[in-house]
Formats: C-alpha cells, structure tokens, sequence
C-alpha cells in the first residue's frame, strides 16, 4: 500500500530547541544582577514589587527565585535555569519585562554574549 496516512503533528519527532549555552548562563545570570541594581536604585525593593512588609533589596538570587523562576514554571513548566532552551530564555525574558515594564516603568536589556565576554576578560585582568 502506497497510500500513507499522514501522522498526527504530535506523532511526529519534532527537532528540539537547543539548550542554552554557557555564555547565555552566565548572560542570563547577569540579567538577574542588572535588573536586581536597576530594582534597587528605583527603590523598588522586595517589599513594594511583591509584598508588603519588611524593606529587602533585591539580590541576583532573589530576581531569579521571586520574579524569574516563577514566570518559568507558569509559561513553561520547567524548574531549573538548566533545562531552558535558547528559545525558552527569550520566552520568560519577554514576558518578565513586559510585566516590569508596564508596572514599574522599568526595563533591563538581556546582556549580550559580548558584553559577558568582555567582563570576563577584564576579570581575568585582574
């Protein structure tokens, strides 16, 4: 028989996205550093984004666990930095920022592999 029937989309292998590199790691972990200085000196401390309460500032692991990570989990239902895909990054990136954006008139620019290899040349320097 000659006559294929065609296989659901869901049947068919999909190619898969590529995990994120290392330079988009450590890009990534230093967008939770930038936007962690640019909520502070906004004075947009833990207490006034979140809840209110006690004054926190704002911390690279607090950007990740409080503002990242949940987005991650809601549009992706991934845990851990380390299962995002490349495409994944600018997924909860974009949704981050616009929510950030439109609350707080706040916006970071992701960093780009550039920018986080000339850091760790100069680091290197020193």
């Amino acid at each position: 028989m000659s006559d294929s029937v065609p296989m659901p989309d869901e049947w068919q292998d999909k190619p898969k996205d590529k995990q994120r590199t290392l330079q988009q790691n450590r890009a990534l972990h230093k967008y939770f550093e930038l936007l962690a200085d640019e909520l502070n000196t906004a004075g947009l401390d833990m207490r006034r984004t979140l809840k209110p309460g006690v004054d926190i500032p704002w911390s690279q692991n607090t950007v990740k666990d409080f503002l990242w990570r949940p987005i991650q989990r809601a549009q992706l239902q991934k845990e851990s930095t380390t299962e995002l895909t490349t495409k994944d990054i600018d997924t909860v990136y974009d949704t981050l920022n616009r929510y950030l954006s439109e609350k707080h008139g706040l916006t970071v620019v992701f960093p780009s592999i550039e920018e986080i290899m000339m850091e760790q040349k100069i680091a290197g320097k020193h």
